[in-house]
Order: structure tokens, then C-alpha cells, then sequence
């Protein structure tokens, strides 16, 4: 490589790589102020709508409370009586677990209802109840009376800013709260030890056992059940600029918008209607399903049928205990992120691609076909890595790769605009002894001339100004200008062809160089060639040498 390709090429990185880090940067900080995450979580949305539904669990039977079970029963609440004969019922038919997802912190219903209800969850070793966790406006709510510690799991949900359950929890613990209100119970214990597992994690483990698969813990501190391992959320996790999880916390990775799990309905239930198959060695959840107890959240799927707009909070419980058992049982893929400083290394490869395109494409229509080209490539490369359970930042990236581009291709363009290259291909001209100098030359009309015609074939910013020449000696190498950024820029044109005429000087003189030696080569060959010929003619040698001076 000679030392002008090498100088040349030097240019190239260092352009392609201050843009990509300086674009980089910008997206980091934008990134972690959260101007990206609404973009992000929208796109995880999509994401989570296109891809194949994973079909129905059949380990997981929903009861749900509908519109028709209040009405036909003129209860709302469903009465502690009404929920007994449903456990009795469900229990009848050797579940795995049963999931109560109604609170019965308060009686409803007559007193024998309630006795009865708390005889038959107390008997029970299958039987777990939720609660809902104390926090700092909130004391929570305790579980059904009767109910084993060991088989009660809190029922809340981590929900994001636009109010849209994306997450869920394994294990959390009561917060600190100011209202002083009711008993004191499991979840709004605020003692350090005191730690409590989430209804669908406490039922998984439950269902679990009969597989003889039993949580363990890695040497990292995180729950592995089986050969799967729980990664928990980090502070900033794919779109988001913080979780602001201080909990073991999962995404949660839904099944379906729809018919994720069987569902059925108290009636059907209580009816005894409902196949034992379903029921047999599943886990049964009970809960509201009607929209009166507004008990019901926005998930990702929220925008697209008017079917899917909500889902039961009883239903999204449904999908977190299918998320752990498809997991560890059918090794569906948990969604995960890379730690912060790989995905700021992943942004930054795509804009140092994005800028070396720019360097290397200069027709415009070509640039811009590669970099939809590219910007298609990210989209289906970031979705099917998706698809796989790993979650990008597809907004950043997007952002990264055609900021970095663009940006790139603006400097060039500047760099190459028709001033400049006047100015350059002027002094050239002035070192290598082919500008006419003289004291009437006018070399700023030479340069506007040569500027002219360069913009005829090339699309640049105009970074030189008829106006910002100050004065120009009749040697083109010694320009002021008004502005110190137009001067330094001058004087870096001048170096460079400097550089570029002294490396061409040395070129042409090895090449001299060369032809010389190649001349007094081919003349020593005809030298002897003509000795040679002499000799076989018996030419005498003085006459030989004296014909090869003469010729």
C-alpha cells in the first residue's frame, strides 16, 4: 500500500469511527434519559403480536367468574358458600393445585358459608390463595383465612407507565406502608427474611413436584428449576430505561392473545358440566373474569382485536404459571436481554456499518438503497432473535445505523464540497508548477470557477463563501480568511495537498528511477547482444566495442 492509499485509508476509519462513536453516544444518553422507551415497548408490543402463538396449555384449567355466573347467582361478591362448593367440587376430581385468585379478607355471604370455606382450604394441601402485597400508600391484602402459609402467593403485577402488563414477579417482598389499618399478615410483614412467592410461581412449584423437579439456587444467586435457569431483569432490560425492578422479576412471555389456557365458568362448575380430564392432576384457577370487578389489564396485545383489549387479571396469572412450566418442561425460550455495555457495543457496530457504507457508496440512489437494505436487515434480525427469547434494542439500533450514515455522508460531502476541492486542486496546481502565477491573477475567481463546475457533478454544503475570503496573495498557498474554523479547514486542504503532491513526487521519481535503470538495462542487453553477434562473425573485439560506443 502506497503512503497516499494508506493516508487515505487512515481518513476513511477515522471518519467512519468518530461518527459511529459520537452517534453511539447521543443514543446511549437517549437511552438512558428514556426518550426511546414508549418507541421501544411499542415495537416489543409488535413483536409480541406477530409471532406464532404457541397454542393452548392444557396443564391449566381457568374458572372463570363471568357476567352470567353474578347474574344468575345475584352475587357479586361470589359468597364464601358459593366459592366452598366450587373448592369442594374442583377438589373432588385430584388436582395438582388450585389457584385462588378472589380476596377473602372480608366475609361475604352467611357465617356458615365462611366456616365452611375456611374448613375445606385449612384441610388442604393443594389449596393456594392470594394475597396482595403492602406498599407505601397500601397495607395490603391478606389471604383466605385458613390458608397455609407455605400455600399463599401475592397476586400483584409490576405495570407500566402506559398501564400495560409486561412483566411479572417470582419472589418479592412487603413494602414499608404509612396507614396503619386492619391485622398484620404475610404480605405487609416488613421483616428483611420475609420473603413471598407470586401465585403462579408457588403453583408452578407445586406442580413441579410431581415431576420431581425442586428450585435450587446457582452459584450466581438465581432460582434454577430442572436445567432452566431464571435470569431476573436488569435495571435497564431491552427498551427500558429502568425497571425499577427491585424484585425478582421476569418479561413475561405470553402464549396467546386468546384460548392460552381452557377456560370454563363457575356455573360449569358448580354444574358439574366441566370434563374430569381437564381437571385431573392440572392446575385449576378460580377468579373474576367479568369486567364489574375491574379486575383487568392492558397486555400487549391490547391493540389489536377488541377481543384482546383486556385481559383477566385470573387470565394473565394463567399465562405467568404457563411461562415456568413451558420453560423448564418444553424449554420455551424465558425473553431476555443482553447486559447494557454489549447492547452499547451492538449499537455502535451498526453505526460504524452505517458509516463505512456512506464512505464506500457515493451515488446517492445506491447509499440509500443499502441502507434500507441494512435497516430491513436489523428489523428481521432483531425480530427473529426475538422469536428466540432475546430481546434488542431494535429503536436504538434503527436510530444508530441511519443517524450514522447520514451523518457520515454530511461529512463527507463537506469535506469534498466544491470549495475545498478548488482550494486543494489550486495549490496542487501551484506545487507541481502548472498554475499560471503572477501578480494579475485573480485565484478567487479560479477558485469560484473550479467550485462551480465540481458542484455540477457533486452534491455538497457550501462550507466557502465568496464573502469569507479576506485577502489572497498571488500565491494561492498563503489565503486568510475571516473565520478561524474556514482557516484551520485551509490549512488542512494545504497539508493535504502537500502530503498528496510530495507522495506523488516521490512516486514519479521511482518511477524515473526505474525507467533509467530499465534503459541501461536494455542497453547493456544490445551490448552484448551485438558482441555476441560479432564474435560468431570473427569481427575483431576493438572494433566490436568501437561500434557498440559509436552506437
Amino acid at each position: 500500500m502506497s503512503p497516499r492509499q494508506h493516508q487515505t485509508w487512515k481518513q476513511f476509519l477515522g471518519t467512519a469511527l468518530l461518527t459511529s462513536l459520537v452517534v453511539t453516544a447521543g443514543m446511549a444518553i437517549s437511552r438512558q434519559f428514556g426518550w426511546l422507551e414508549s418507541s421501544e415497548l411499542g415495537l416489543y408490543d409488535q413483536f409480541i403480536q406477530m409471532r406464532t402463538a404457541a397454542g393452548q396449555d392444557d396443564r391449566i384449567l381457568v374458572v372463570g367468574i363471568d357476567e352470567n355466573d353474578i347474574q344468575s347467582r345475584q352475587e357479586y361478591p361470589i359468597e364464601d358458600g358459593t366459592l366452598a362448593d366450587a373448592l369442594q367440587i374442583l377438589d373432588a376430581y385430584n388436582p395438582r393445585a388450585i389457584g385462588v385468585d378472589i380476596g377473602r379478607d372480608v366475609p361475604q355471604g352467611p357465617p356458615e358459608g365462611r366456616e365452611r370455606m375456611i374448613d375445606i382450604i385449612s384441610n388442604s394441601d393443594r389449596i393456594a390463595t392470594a394475597c396482595v402485597l403492602s406498599s407505601l400508600d397500601e397495607p395490603g391484602v391478606s389471604a383466605a383465612p385458613g390458608t397455609d402459609p407455605d400455600l399463599i402467593g401475592f397476586a400483584d403485577f409490576p405495570i407500566d407507565p402506559d398501564n400495560v402488563v409486561r412483566r411479572s414477579i417470582l419472589i418479592s417482598a412487603p413494602g414499608e406502608f404509612s396507614l396503619d389499618l386492619g391485622e398484620p399478615h404475610l404480605c405487609n410483614d416488613t421483616d428483611p427474611e420475609n420473603e413471598v412467592l407470586s401465585l403462579s410461581l408457588l403453583l408452578s412449584l407445586i406442580y413441579l413436584e410431581g415431576e420431581n423437579i425442586f428450585p435450587e439456587q446457582t452459584l450466581w444467586g438465581d432460582l434454577r428449576l430442572g436445567d432452566t435457569v431464571f435470569i431476573p431483569l436488569f435495571e435497564q432490560t431491552g427498551g427500558y430505561a429502568s425497571t425499577g425492578a427491585t424484585d425478582y422479576q421476569l418479561m413475561l412471555n405470553y402464549r396467546a392473545p386468546s384460548d392460552a389456557v381452557r377456560q370454563v365458568t363457575l356455573t360449569d362448575v358448580l354444574e358439574e358440566t366441566v370434563d374430569p380430564a381437564w381437571i385431573e392432576d392440572r392446575i385449576v384457577l378460580i377468579g373474576y373474569t367479568s369486567s364489574i370487578a375491574k379486575d383487568v389489564f392492558s397486555t400487549p396485545y391490547s391493540a389489536t382485536t377488541a377481543s384482546s383489549r383486556s385481559m383477566p387479571g385470573v387470565v394473565i396469572h394463567a399465562q405467568a404459571t404457563s411461562q415456568i412450566l413451558g420453560a423448564v418442561l418444553d424449554n420455551r425460550p424465558l425473553i431476555q436481554s443482553w447486559p447494557e455495555l454489549a447492547e452499547i457495543a451492538w449499537l455502535w457496530a451498526w453505526a460504524f456499518l452505517g458509516s463505512v457504507v456512506a464512505l464506500l457508496h457515493r451515488r446517492l440512489s445506491l447509499f440509500v438503497l443499502l441502507v434500507i437494505g441494512l435497516l430491513v436487515t436489523v428489523w428481521s434480525l432483531c425480530f427473529g432473535l426475538f422469536t428466540l427469547g432475546l430481546w434488542l434494542p431494535l429503536v436504538p439500533t434503527i436510530g444508530s445505523l441511519g443517524l450514522a450514515a447520514v451523518g457520515t455522508r454530511l461529512v463527507d460531502q463537506a469535506n469534498q464540497s466544491g470549495y475545498s476541492q478548488a482550494i486543494y486542486e489550486q495549490i496542487k496546481d501551484q506545487l507541481q508548477g502548472t498554475a499560471t502565477a503572477g501578480p494579475n491573477v485573480d485565484y478567487l475567481e479560479a477558485l469560484v470557477r473550479r467550485a462551480r463546475a465540481i458542484r455540477q457533478r457533486r452534491t455538497g454544503e457550501e462550507l466557502w463563501d465568496d464573502e469569507a475570503l479576506v485577502e489572497v496573495s498571488s500565491d494561492p498557498m498563503h489565503a486568510s480568511f475571516d473565520s478561524p474554523e474556514m482557516q484551520t479547514v485551509y490549512e488542512q486542504i494545504k497539508a493535504r495537498a502537500y502530503e498528496d503532491w510530495e507522495s506523488e513526487r516521490t512516486e514519479l521519481e521511482a518511477d524515473q528511477t526505474q525507467q533509467k535503470i530499465a534503459r541501461q538495462e536494455k542497453r547493456i542487453q544490445a551490448l552484448i547482444h551485438k558482441a555476441k553477434t560479432a564474435r560468431n562473425g570473427n569481427m575483431p573485439t576493438a572494433t566490436i566495442f568501437e561500434e557498440g560506443h559509436d552506437g
